[in-house]
Order: C-alpha cells, then sequence, then structure tokens
C-alpha cells in the first residue's frame, strides 16, 4: 500500500507538471523568455564599425549581381575586404583590386569557420548578398536560410560586430518558398542569442536586372508585354540601381540611425506602372511604344496545370513554383516611398538609356534574349 508520504509527493508532482501544461501561453511564453535570457549575450547597442583602414568585412555572395557592387564600394572606402567565393578559378581578380579573395563552401560551417578565423586581425562585419537563384524550395532553405545562417554564425566566432544582410520587399507579402526562407533567416538573425551582433536587414523593392529582360525584344521590334491584375490595374515599383543599394548597404556600418532596423528601400523615381516602364524602354531604343497586355489569370491556368502534373511527377513542384514566383511579380506592388525609404541617383530612364547603348550582361533569370555588349 502506497503510503501517505509517497502518495502526497506525487500529488505534489502531478500539479505543478499539469500547472506547466496548462497555464496560460503568455505564461509559459514568459518562462521561455526568462531561460533564454539567462543564456543569451549582452545586445549590442549601435555604433559605427571604426576606421575602414582598421575594419575587416566579409562579403558573401561577393560575384552575385549586388555582391560585386558590395564588394568595389568597401573597398573604395578603404576598408580590408573580404570576398568569399565558391571558385576562385572563375574570378577574375582585376575587377576586385585590393581585396582578398577566398574560395570557400558557405554550405560548409566547418570549412567557413576554418576560412574566416585565418584572417589576420579578425572580421569586424560581414555582408550577405546569398540568394537561391532558382527560388525552389530546396534551394529556397540551403541558400537564403542555412548558408547564411552558417555565414552569420561563423563571422560572429570570427569576431564581427555588425552584419548587413540582403534581404526583399517581396518578405512583406510571403507568398512564395524563397520569401518564407528569408523571413526565417531574418528571425535568426533578430533572435536574442545573436543580439551581441548589430545588424540591418535591407529590403529592396526590386532591382533594375528584374526590369530590363524585354529589352532585347523591344529592340526588335516586338511589344512590351504588361500583365493586368483582376482589377484591370498593374503593378507598380520603383526599383533602385545596384550601385545606389550596395553603397546604402555599406552606409549601415557607419549611420548608426540603420541599425538593428529592418529597412525597406526603394530608388529615387516615383512608383512606375508597367505601361510607363515600357514607355521609358521604348524612349530608350528610339522606336514607337507597342504594348501587349496579357491578364494575370493566365498565371493561374499554367500553376494549376504544373501542380496537377506534380501529383505524378514531383519534378514538376519546381516548375510549379517558378510560374508561382513569376505571377508574384507580374501582380504585386513593390513600393517603398515612406520617409527615408528612397535611396539613390539612377532612374530608371537613366539605366535603360545606358544598356540600350552598351548592353546588358545575359541572365537566364531576367533576360529574354541576352546581348553581348555592344
Amino acid at each position: 500500500m502506497m503510503s501517505r508520504g509517497v502518495l502526497s509527493w506525487c500529488l505534489g508532482l502531478a500539479l505543478i507538471l499539469g500547472s506547466q501544461a496548462f497555464s496560460p501561453p503568455a505564461a509559459r511564453a514568459r518562462r521561455a523568455q526568462l531561460r533564454m535570457s539567462a543564456t543569451a549575450p549582452a545586445a549590442a547597442k549601435p555604433r559605427p564599425i571604426g576606421a575602414p583602414a582598421d575594419s575587416t568585412v566579409v562579403v558573401a555572395g561577393a560575384t552575385g549581381y549586388i555582391g560585386k557592387f558590395v564588394v568595389k564600394d568597401l573597398a573604395k572606402r578603404g576598408y580590408k575586404t573580404v570576398a568569399l567565393v565558391r571558385d576562385a578559378s572563375r574570378v577574375d581578380a582585376k575587377e576586385f583590386p585590393g581585396v582578398d579573395i577566398r574560395e570557400v563552401d558557405v554550405c560548409d560551417p566547418a570549412a567557413l569557420e576554418k576560412s574566416l578565423k585565418e584572417i589576420p586581425g579578425g572580421v569586424q562585419g560581414a555582408v550577405s548578398c546569398l540568394a537561391s537563384r532558382s527560388g525552389s524550395k530546396d534551394d529556397s532553405y540551403k541558400i537564403d536560410y542555412q548558408a547564411t545562417l552558417n555565414v552569420i554564425d561563423a563571422v560572429r566566432g570570427a569576431g564581427a560586430s555588425h552584419f548587413v544582410l540582403l534581404s526583399a520587399f517581396c518578405v512583406r507579402k510571403p507568398l512564395l518558398q524563397f520569401q518564407n526562407a528569408k523571413l526565417k533567416l531574418e528571425a535568426a538573425l533578430t533572435a536574442p542569442e545573436r543580439a551581441d551582433i548589430l545588424h540591418a536587414i535591407v529590403r529592396p523593392t526590386a532591382f533594375f536586372k528584374s526590369l530590363s529582360g524585354q529589352l532585347e525584344v523591344v529592340e526588335a521590334g516586338a511589344p512590351f508585354v504588361m500583365f493586368e491584375k483582376d482589377d484591370g490595374s498593374m503593378m507598380k515599383c520603383n526599383p533602385i540601381a545596384e550601385a545606389d543599394l550596395a553603397e546604402y548597404m555599406v552606409n549601415c556600418f557607419e549611420d548608426v540611425s540603420l541599425q538593428n532596423r529592418i529597412l525597406d528601400l526603394g530608388g529615387p523615381d516615383d512608383p512606375l506602372s508597367m505601361k510607363e516602364q515600357g514607355e521609358l524602354l521604348f524612349k530608350a531604343v528610339g522606336k514607337e511604344p507597342k504594348f501587349i497586355t496579357v491578364p494575370s489569370k493566365l498565371f493561374d491556368v499554367i500553376i494549376g496545370g504544373l501542380d496537377f502534373l506534380a501529383k505524378f511527377f514531383p519534378g514538376m513542384a519546381d516548375t510549379a513554383e517558378f510560374g508561382r514566383i513569376g505571377k508574384y511579380y507580374a501582380v504585386e506592388d513593390m513600393v517603398a516611398v515612406g520617409e527615408g525609404e528612397k535611396y539613390g541617383k539612377v532612374t530608371l530612364a537613366e539605366h535603360y538609356k545606358r544598356i540600350a547603348e552598351e548592353g546588358q550582361e545575359y541572365d537566364p533569370y531576367t533576360t529574354v534574349f541576352g546581348a553581348a555588349n555592344k
């Protein structure tokens, strides 16, 4: 027969466990917060990174569309710049004079940590321009989340005090896999356990490159294709030039008002509709405007068919996701015009004029028909 003492002990234990299991969510959250606060590092206070000549800044995604401009801006300002690349043999060192080019796999945490700890004087800051090229689920979580998280933790281990993340404006309305991966990464960066590193999360509206894909077909005399929303309107955006974006990101090391913040960022233009973008492009190439309007519902038909095929051919799931990405950018406004959200000097019209004269680098994800530089 169970003794009175043992019975009392069991009853007390049951009451304790029961109170934890059925306590209000706010109370449980508070207890979790207290446990975390006991182990979380002290929060860093915004401050300039220090003199460029005394500051080493690592750039992940250094050879990407925005990354190479960030590297150049850092080097121009006198920072000791380290460019992390997948294959150093494919990098022209003349493009990055005075830059320490290091070959490392950012998907390999141990190799990344070892490479950064070998940098003389340690690391003071870092920029991540890593991004999935395809937008597929696996690639997004591999690159936008895990590889970027590897970089954050590796630079913290190497002594970095500042981290600037290139995110995306579109994560404000997450409907796609890569957006959810980016949001998960943002949450990890701003979590209490990483409060020891100052962060700036920059969310640009759109790059000029992403609005330049119809250059070659327009030059050839074809019409500019526009997508119409269900209500008859068209998407608008105020994109930002790559050099202006890079300049702003490097400013985050020096301007304390930009630190420990999420920063929506657009270019100097007022919001431009697809028709207005097309008109600027026709003017740049010297042709009379011609337009074709396509209902965005067409995407729904295509995506529905691909989702159906994915039930039998799993590989089609990624193709369906690409269709969702296409629709998203065809109908969602990308506008940042609030206080402090417009930045830069280069307008979309100036960009179109330049690529009409010089050509643009081929990119299979944004260029309809690539053209070599003229």
